[in-house]
């Protein structure tokens, strides 16, 4: 960069009206995209995308475009069960080979499996790239699906099961899915239920391959020291075989949205975990930068953090006082293709869920009618500080990459989202939350001693005010 900027900015330092702060801005249009994220997509619909920052470790891995949404009601929990047998052996490499190459390298191979996406990605030395690259495809494409490793991999996921189930906000949200999306594949979990796992065959495992694990709907990313035409070149020698039958891809499924509630009382328990959400947009919906700056103005708050009059969040504000019954509570934005549920989770003393009800509900009101421009000058800033942040390593980067490119077709730069972020006024909060709140049927999810929770119909007129 420095044997560039004397021959960019000749004429600008020789000019008599120079001044440091148009060197800085016109400095900053040359490092905008700096480092760039390539992409290149291979004849059988592969798309390879790397960042190259040039540091001695890199991020690796694969993104395919199916989950949990794409299962029917019979093999739901499919997705799941696959990216636990991908470490089981393939045709290559037993269990044992696997699991030596990974540690011999140093390395950190893992997975997840979300409603939309399936991804598994390791964690190397940027040398090691072309190793681990071998290991990510051979999983994907040759795992064997033994039927000893199936029937032990079931009592594993059983067992996950029921840690989930101790998990009470991912129960919530669980049910919230449940009854928002209710009959349609987003209302299913994504470990799917226990009959399924007990009944997954090898057969029901290689049928989701064929149908789903396809050129056209994998993304192979790469973020850290990694050379994009050497990635490229290792994407055509291990994935070149794969096919592109995008033409045959089921199409998604419309997942009807269903304002109810559903309560699981149990006075036992020593808080009640809630959530409260409306339906909220998808990722590619010009309101979904809108609604996360007023996710970002409700904020999150926790009695262990402290804090009283002078947090930001108007709403902690409200409940962080010395008799409130509020343990914590933060709002959450979840986007799917398509759709999405926008609200906040809270975790109350059993006598305190009307109160956080009404209270949120009239959050909603406010932003959609009175919000200043002070307050989403700072929540907006709040957010671009804290989607940077989440950028902070190879890993986060490499996820960055392979979701926006299933998402949106290709790699928003933290520059765009910045200025789509700044694009922001109070005006177009109060307009879009006005739009996805009022008049509208809420969701609701409820666990532990809830009997004070607000019944269904009360929270539903709750949601339109005088107009003002």
């Amino acid at each position: 960069m420095a044997r560039v900027l004397p021959k960019l900015y000749k004429g600008l330092v020789q000019s008599a009206s120079y001044s440091r702060s148009a060197f800085v801005r016109a400095a900053s249009t040359v490092t905008l995209n700096v480092p760039e994220t390539k992409v290149t997509k291979l004849e059988n619909g592969v798309h390879i995308a790397t960042e190259d920052t040039g540091i001695p470790t890199a991020t690796v891995g694969l993104w395919i475009d199916t989950g949990s949404r794409f299962e029917t009601e019979e093999n739901n929990g499919v997705a799941h069960f696959l990216e636990h047998m991908a470490f089981k052996g393939t045709n290559q490499r037993t269990q044992t080979d696997l699991e030596m190459e990974i540690e011999n390298m140093g390395a950190h191979l893992n997975a997840y499996t979300s409603r939309e996406q399936t991804v598994f990605y390791a964690k190397c030395l940027s040398s090691d790239i072309p190793q681990a690259v071998d290991i990510l495809s051979d999983i994907v494409q040759h795992s064997t699906f033994g039927e000893g490793e199936i029937a032990r991999e079931k009592g594993v996921i059983l067992r996950e099961m029921q840690e989930v189930e101790t998990n009470l906000q991912e129960v919530v949200f669980d049910h919230l899915h449940a009854v928002a999306f209710q009959e349609t594949p987003l209302g299913r979990t994504i470990l799917g239920p226990t009959e399924n796992i007990q009944g997954m065959t090898r057969d029901m495992l290689t049928s989701y391959i064929r149908d789903h694990y396809h050129g056209g709907r994998m993304v192979l990313a790469g973020a850290g020291g990694v050379n994009h035409e050497d990635l490229v070149d290792l994407a055509k020698k291990h994935l070149g075989g794969l096919t592109n039958t995008g033409a045959v891809v089921p199409e998604l499924t419309y997942c009807r949205y269903t304002g109810s509630e559903v309560k699981y009382r149990d006075d036992s328990m020593p808080q009640a975990h809630i959530a409260l959400a409306v339906e909220g947009c998808g990722w590619t919906d010009a309101d979904n930068i809108p609604l996360m700056v007023a996710s970002t103005l409700i904020g999150s708050w926790d009695r262990s953090h402290g804090g009283g009059t002078n947090l930001a969040s108007h709403l902690a504000r409200q409940t962080a006082h010395p008799d409130s019954k509020i343990h914590s509570f933060q709002s959450f934005n979840t986007c799917y293709k398509d759709t999405g549920l926008w609200g906040v989770y809270w975790v109350c003393e059993k006598l305190g869920c009307d109160d956080m009800t009404y209270a949120i509900q009239e959050e909603w009101k406010r932003l959609a009618t009175s919000v200043t421009s002070f307050e989403v000058e700072r929540a907006k800033n709040m957010l671009k500080t804290n989607m940077l942040q989440q950028l902070d390593g190879s890993t986060p980067v490499c996820e960055d990459i392979g979701r926006q490119l299933l998402c949106y077709g290709r790699r928003i730069p933290p520059h765009e989202l910045e200025a789509r972020i700044e694009a922001v006024s109070a005006k177009v909060v109060q307009d879009v939350v006005f739009k996805y709140v009022y008049d509208k049927c809420p969701v609701v999810a409820a666990v532990g001693p809830v009997e004070n929770q607000s019944d269904y119909n009360r929270v539903r007129n709750r949601m339109t005010w005088m107009r003002m």
